[in-house]
């Protein structure tokens, strides 16, 4: 069946069926309305998506740009922003970046060209000046397209901003671990080039010079499970003095358990861990880490509100709590 079909069935142009059934910015009257639609329904027809996005300028599209999707950090972002684009009836297109600044910004691109209704960009900023350069012009365009945009954790581009509290929340955790007793720390601190690596780590180092205390070991490492588990093996293996271990996330944290258990390390009996995010999969880590909570989905739900929404240019700052479990217990 052809919009044709249906302007047939229903006595009226082409035009006016295209209008009520791909929307516009000129809405034909009641009736009119009334029986495109059920010519629509008697024959079967199916509105075609890219002549509903000439018609309205935009699309039901709403992008969702991951730097990793297999990490539950920005799983648990993403879910949010899927059901807050499901409760819109919005349909949602994912993609993985593997934190590649030329694959974002392409994607980016990509959602333009099909005339998406907005995005939503998850993951750490980089501070390279390039790539940040280059990711600020395609932000430009895609808001000239007349999209909305939100980016969770890249503050400093020009769009709507949902970030977390990463500096204060590290720095609590520094001022609790102290408080239960722990004195010589190691951080594995995750690349220099992503910011909230960074930003985890200064409040880390800012909370422990509070009591006094620096770190007695930062070491970098790749922000995932295996750099985690890297990380923590060089540790073990230049014997540092160390009796507790923060990780600037909870995969890396995870990975950390591992190699310290693969090693014999009783932990928290000889080592104390700690991470950052509370991710829902520390509910099968035993024993149970300490970390860092943030509110992941609901900065998922608010950041697709805020690229919906449009408007000026936000930044909103979510608050991080800090969660004690059994990998800090002293014994």
């Amino acid at each position: 069946m052809t919009l044709l079909d249906v302007a047939q069935r229903a006595g009226v142009s082409v035009a006016t069926a295209s209008r009520v059934l791909n929307g516009g910015d000129r809405v034909p009257r009641p009736e009119l309305q009334e029986r495109v639609k059920a010519a629509a329904d008697e024959l079967g027809y199916t509105p075609n998506a890219q002549a509903q996005a000439l018609a309205k300028s935009s699309t039901n599209l709403v992008g969702i740009l991951v730097h990793d999707i297999e990490d539950p950090y920005f799983a648990a972002i993403a879910n949010g922003v899927m059901r807050a684009a499901d409760e819109r009836n919005l349909l949602v297109m994912m993609a993985s970046t593997f934190r590649d600044a030329d694959r974002e910004i392409a994607y980016l691109s990509s959602l333009r060209a099909q005339r998406a209704r907005a995005a939503v960009m998850i993951g750490s900023r980089r501070t390279d000046a390039d790539s940040l350069a280059r990711t600020a012009s395609e932000v430009e365009n895609f808001l000239n397209s007349g999209a909305g945009l939100a980016l969770v954790s890249q503050s400093g581009m020009p769009a709507h901003t949902v970030e977390p509290d990463n500096r204060s929340g590290a720095a609590d955790l520094a001022r609790e671990l102290v408080g239960l007793g722990w004195r010589k720390f190691a951080v594995l601190g995750g690349p220099e080039t992503l910011a909230t690596a960074r930003d985890r780590r200064d409040g880390f180092v800012a909370g422990l010079a509070e009591a006094g205390l620096q770190p007695v070991s930062i070491q970098t490492g790749e922000f995932t499970r295996d750099g985690g588990y890297a990380a923590a093996e060089q540790l073990l293996d230049r014997q540092a003095d160390v009796d507790c271990v923060f990780a600037v996330n909870d995969v890396m944290a995870v990975g950390a358990m591992s190699a310290l258990r693969t090693r014999g390390v009783d932990v928290p009996g000889k080592l104390g861990v700690a991470g950052f995010d509370d991710i829902a999969t520390l509910r099968d880590v035993w024993p149970g880490l300490t970390t860092v909570r943030l509110p992941l989905e609901q900065m998922g739900r608010r950041a697709l509100e805020l690229a919906i929404q449009g408007g000026d240019v936000t930044s909103e700052l979510f608050k991080a709590e800090v969660v004690l479990r059994e990998s800090t217990a002293r014994r």
